[in-house]
């Protein structure tokens, strides 16, 4: 399947308590488990006003549904090509 990066304009992102961060989470697994199979979540990267995604789904329209059914903004999605690291360049 794809894998997505998802960028969420989120003001005082950065500034989100823990404990938001964690009801946060719970909706998102919860959307996810109703879902199904087809859309997972990898990880997140809290910045000061974006949180930043990695979902792999079977299609863009995933993200978008998920995010709809969570009440999380999904401001931009792109589909992941490739990944580089340091190890890229030996």
């Amino acid at each position: 399947m794809p894998k997505y990066i998802i960028e969420r304009n989120i003001p005082d992102a950065g500034n989100i308590p823990a404990t938001d961060l964690q009801q946060i989470s719970q909706k998102s697994c919860c959307v996810l488990k109703e879902m199904g199979p087809g859309i997972q979540w990898l990880e997140s990267f809290v910045t000061a006003d974006k949180i930043y995604c990695i979902y792999i789904a079977e299609n863009e329209e995933a993200i978008k549904t998920h995010a709809e059914q969570g009440g999380f903004p999904a401001n931009s999605i792109a589909e992941i090509k490739t990944i580089i690291d340091p190890t890229t360049a030996e």
